[in-house]
């Protein structure tokens, strides 16, 4: 999350030096050998009481590109209201590429509401609909709503089925100085632990009851926030606060109340001072009920010269865990440098650290098959040092290059539980876990109809504790492309490729390293005529039914078509 444009207040100010007086206790875990499921004991927690606050160096990447003068609409601040992960080697496969409903939109952004229909093989049904309404006095509605049920997957029929559900409900209220926005959410995924090992009695196979691998995961979303849009207003401000609440099939489920506040103020025409804070109350009921919360203030300033951007910030983060124990105050001074020796070429530098906020709804973003009081605790990013350059070469060529080396206590991983391995459990580096990262992208757009972007990272685990940052590829890559001929025909292909995956299976105390994945799809987009469209969706194309998750084969080639109708 990059620092926002923000104003620092005397109450915040006075929050902040609150902060820096509490006890600071540093948490680690050393999963020694494997654990059943539902024990807490399988990790091992070492705490350590300090009442001084430790100050490492620490990074995040700030290398936004800066304004060649300072006006006040470079110091709207860009909200982005989600925690800060760690990102590193993310285990998910994405597909980032334009659904047909944002290909249409880019072409006819007259008719953006509408109402679409597909179905697909593996008995696959999908549904959506979106409608937004605007007034004139500055009122606006929003709802969309989103379904897809696959009745059969790759293993066992039924028994690897899935089912996404979707429903949002948003509204604002503009009175030219001030923008008010409110929300409600539900979100609902129903599928099953289907990465059982095949078993035969008498020498037939036996295929578990589908009812006894149920999941079910149910969550509620609310949302309210405030914010300035006054374009001369000296501050900058905005309040956003979302309550969201989890519950899945068996007797786990999670609360979590945060709020966010960014603000600035511009002190001369050179330097901006900044106040980004972040409030964060979870509580946690499995086996045991636990409240964990995480307080962050970040004032900054920052100057900006024509040529030159420079940002100096002290990151103060607080964090408690009732279950653990712990009560832990750190600080990171945070450093961002941006240099444009000449035209739109960038070379940036700096350092950052931050206490990076586990939950169990983060882990089950990254990792759906988790067991049962799977371990939950904080990691905490002592620094990152990184640089690199970026920038626009023209003939619609863009580049980005960069070098990450950071340290990280509590450096988690995802592996396969002792006593089921249909079920993943959280490891966690007890020690200091050092990751050097390596990331390039090549944009090509030589005009508004085409686009291909071409990015890889490179990673390298130096693990204290750990023997393997287990779940976590080595090696990412990724090709998108869009293309959209006459405003009628929208195509859009993306490639990925994720290597370097290693699992281990503790019941046979066999390591295994899955093959490389390869995943190509394609997604086109045809209008009919004014209002109607016909798209058709070719997923994993080269039919690869690779495992991305140790046992848990993904469907192979399948396809989605249908009707979508626009108003």
């Amino acid at each position: 999350m990059s620092i926002p444009h923000h104003s620092v207040t005397k109450s915040l100010l006075v929050s902040g030096l609150l902060l820096f007086g509490l006890p600071s206790v540093m948490l680690a875990q050393q999963p020694t050998k494997p654990a059943k499921p539902s024990e807490i004991e399988s990790q091992e927690i070492t705490v350590e009481k300090s009442r001084r606050i430790e100050l490492p160096p620490a990074t995040r990447i700030i290398n936004k590109i800066p304004a060649p003068k300072p006006n006040t609409d470079a110091r709207k601040l860009t909200y982005e209201f989600q925690d800060r992960k760690l990102t590193i080697g993310d285990p998910r496969i994405q597909p980032t590429v334009l659904t047909p409903a944002q290909a249409q939109a880019e072409g006819r952004t007259a008719l953006s509401n509408y109402v679409k229909i597909g179905a697909g093989n593996y008995n696959t049904f999908y549904g959506e609909g979106f409608y937004q309404t605007s007034t004139a006095s500055g009122l606006g509605v929003e709802a969309s709503a989103r379904h897809l049920a696959s009745a059969i997957g790759p293993v066992d029929g039924a028994n690897s089925a899935q089912r996404e559900t979707r429903l949002d409900l948003k509204g604002s209220y503009n009175t030219g100085n001030m923008k008010l926005t409110g929300g409600v959410g539900f979100d609902q995924q129903r599928y099953f632990f289907y990465g059982y090992r095949p078993i035969t009695e008498n020498g037939a196979r036996v295929v578990p009851n589908r009812d006894s691998l149920l999941q079910r995961l149910s969550t509620f979303r609310l949302n309210l926030g405030i914010e300035n849009t006054g374009k001369d207003q000296a501050v900058d401000y905005s309040l956003r606060t979302n309550l969201s609440s989890l519950r899945d099939a068996y007797r786990a489920a999670e609360t979590d109340w945060s709020t966010h506040f960014q603000s600035s103020l511009a002190i001369t025409d050179n330097i901006v001072a900044l106040v980004d804070a972040d409030a964060s109350l979870t509580q946690r009921v499995d086996r045991e009920t636990d409240t964990r919360n995480l307080f962050r203030l970040r004032p900054a300033f920052k100057y900006t010269a024509p040529n030159f951007a420079v940002t100096l910030a002290l990151n103060a983060v607080n964090e408690t865990d009732k279950r653990l124990g712990i009560n832990n105050t750190r600080a990171f001074p945070v450093v961002n440098i941006d240099v444009v020796p000449a035209g739109n070429i960038h070379f940036f530098a700096g350092l950052d650290g931050d206490i990076v906020r586990n939950t169990l709804q983060s882990f089950l973003s990254e990792n759906r098959w988790l067991a049962p009081d799977v371990v939950l605790a904080n990691t905490t990013k002592s620094y990152d040092i990184y640089g690199g350059s970026k920038g626009q070469l023209g003939n619609g060529f863009s580049y980005e290059g960069k070098v990450s080396y950071a340290r990280y206590r509590n450096f988690y991983a995802f592996n396969n539980t002792l006593a089921d391995t249909t079920k993943f459990y959280t490891l966690y580096d007890g020690g200091y876990a050092q990751v050097l990262t390596l990331s390039g992208q090549i944009g090509y757009s030589p005009n508004d109809n085409f686009r291909s972007t071409l990015k890889a990272d490179v990673f390298r685990y130096d693990l204290d504790r750990l023997d393997e940052a287990w779940g976590r590829p080595r090696v990412s890559a990724s090709w998108q492309n869009s293309y959209s001929l006459e405003k009628k025909l929208f195509v859009t292909s993306d490639f990925y490729v994720y290597g370097g995956i290693h699992n281990k299976n503790f019941v046979t105390n066999e390591t295994v390293r899955l093959p490389v994945i390869y995943d190509l799809n394609l997604k086109i987009d045809y209008l009919l005529g004014k209002q109607v469209s016909a798209f058709i969706s070719f997923n994993n194309i080269l039919g690869q039914t690779y495992q991305r998750y140790l046992y848990y084969r993904v469907q192979g080639l399948n396809f989605l078509g249908g009707i979508s109708y626009s108003f």
